[in-house]
């Protein structure tokens, strides 16, 4: 062997050894500690969501610079934070992976420096990027250093937005500033037992406030799941986790220039369904689960829900109609009636501006009979939140169909991708009921003194309550005014969302030029 081979040998060792210790990473006493709580290390992660084999890993030779407090004797290999790229079914992403074996995967100015750059790659190339958040926060030691790393990511967070898909796994403690990273991206994803967020632990709010809550009771998966909204997914456990990062990829394009990947599904387009004759009830009083009208339409009964747990009385998620992916927003008579309220505008508001970034096609299914009366509504702010709906649809450029399976009732009405909001297609069910208010209350106001002055009150309430269904509470009039496009037989609504949805498939929309309007957030 020659000696320039030896000593190109001598230099691939170093290299090997180099790397060997960074994929250590805190080595393997706090591995076990990482494993013993249940979770996987960073390295475990990469592989668990990659296709096998395809992860390349970038700047794994990155270390910290600081020197305050004894950081220049502390050795943070890969600087806690694993960054690279790799395919996931065939498709390019790019991810970081906080490593918590390395001082506790915490932030400092060089860790935050790969995740930004990373960042950057994942917009210049046009692939989507994903964060594996496991960390104890900023790093103390680095002081404004790592409140600037935080800041630069935030920033790319805006920045990005819209442009290419961000989506968020918290897989351990994700507390303080860090919150906000995941807060600023497109999907969040949360595991039981193991993720938890908040801006203040349990020992801040009980010296402040004086309250006692556990971790999981202030920050844990089910909290923000289901009473703040923060997160839209939870996993059992992190494999299962990483399927459904996958799933959602599968939906979404690389980057908002494209569209999302067309899958045929060997579910026939025209594919007709009798059984949804039976499903939404005539009489209006009854209720029903619109689950058993979402399945049968799209393609295989596969429905990818977002924000499941989460204001229930609306329905988000994805669906492939005819191979085509849609947004799907269905309002949920099941749950508070299916009346808008403050959850659910913000809900259904995020999801229908995420789809329309992501030129998503937008179909709205409609059982609203209003907005949810109440003190605490109006306290809130449902005025606010509720105009947030009707922006984001207004705004929305994307193909808008709407179909009516029974009551759409005043400015809820509207406020569901009417026709007056953009809609490119409008439906209704032959029993759908479209009016400024139920039957029951409009005759309390037309026919007041009508009803006041009859010998018997309650049967000529009950004649003008059958006069008004009569006359307003049924989609001709609404059709007559060219409002309604088509009154459709139930069973064919499958057929008619997917024709509308090609038919507009090549919608062309011109907008006035302004920086941008101003969302009633």
């Amino acid at each position: 062997m020659s000696d320039s081979l030896l000593q190109l040998e001598e230099k691939l060792k170093e290299l090997r050894n180099r790397r060997d210790k960074i994929e250590q990473g805190g080595g393997s006493v706090r591995i076990d500690r990482q494993h013993k709580r249940g979770k996987m290390t960073a390295r475990e992660r990469i592989a668990a969501f990659f296709d096998p084999g395809t992860f390349v890993e970038i700047d794994a030779f990155v270390t910290h610079r600081a020197t305050a407090f004894g950081m220049a004797e502390v050795e943070a290999p890969g600087e806690g934070v694993v960054t690279g790229y790799g395919l996931v079914d065939g498709r390019a992403v790019c991810v970081s992976a906080q490593d918590f074996t390395v001082i506790g995967g915490s932030l400092g100015e060089m860790h935050a420096e790969k995740i930004c750059k990373c960042m950057d790659l994942a917009a210049k190339v046009g692939i989507p990027f994903v964060s594996l958040n496991d960390s104890g926060g900023a790093r103390i030691q680095e002081g404004v250093d790592a409140l600037k790393g935080y800041g630069n990511i935030f920033y790319r967070n805006v920045k990005y937005s819209g442009v290419i898909p961000q989506v968020s796994v918290i897989l351990g403690p994700c507390a303080g500033g860090a919150v906000y990273s995941p807060a600023l991206t497109d999907f969040v994803f949360m595991v039981e037992g193991i993720s938890n967020m908040f801006i203040t632990g349990p020992q801040v709010i009980k010296a402040v406030t004086g309250e006692e809550v556990s971790v999981e009771q202030l920050g844990g998966a089910l909290v923000h799941n289901q009473v703040s909204g923060v997160a839209q997914f939870m996993a059992p456990d992190e494999r299962t986790c990483f399927e459904m990062v996958r799933s959602l990829l599968s939906y979404l394009p690389a980057n908002n220039q494209e569209d999302p990947p067309y899958l045929s599904s060997g579910d026939d387009p025209g594919r007709c369904d009798p059984a949804l004759r039976e499903v939404v009830p005539v009489d209006p009083n009854k209720g029903y689960n619109m689950y058993d009208v979402i399945y049968p339409m799209v393609d295989n009964g596969v429905f990818f829900e977002v924000s499941r747990h989460f204001a229930t009385n609306i329905i988000t998620g994805f669906a492939r109609l005819g191979g085509r992916v849609a947004g799907v927003i269905a309002s949920q008579p099941m749950a508070k009636a299916g009346c808008l309220d403050i959850d659910a505008s913000d809900k259904a508001s995020r999801f229908v501006r995420l789809c329309d970034a992501f030129n998503i096609p937008l179909v709205t299914l409609v059982d609203v009979p209003g907005y949810l009366p109440g003190v605490d509504q109006e306290y809130g702010g449902i005025i606010r939140h509720g105009a947030k709906l009707l922006y984001a649809y207004s705004e929305a450029s994307v193909p808008k169909v709407t179909v009516i399976t029974r009551k759409a009732y005043g400015g809820a009405y509207i406020a569901m991708c009417s026709t007056h909001l953009g809609a490119d297609m409008v439906f209704a069910f032959p029993h759908a009921e479209i009016a400024v208010m139920g039957p029951e209350g409009a005759a309390n106001v037309v026919f007041r003194k009508e009803i006041g002055e009859a010998e018997d009150p309650a049967a000529k309430r009950t004649e003008k309550i059958q006069e008004f269904r009569n006359v307003f509470a049924n989609p001709y009039v609404a059709a007559s005014r060219g409002y309604i496009d088509d009154v459709i037989d139930p069973q064919e609504l499958r057929p008619r969302v997917i024709g509308a949805l090609e038919l507009t498939s090549t919608k062309m929309v011109e907008s006035s030029p302004k920086k941008h309007g101003n969302m009633p957030l």
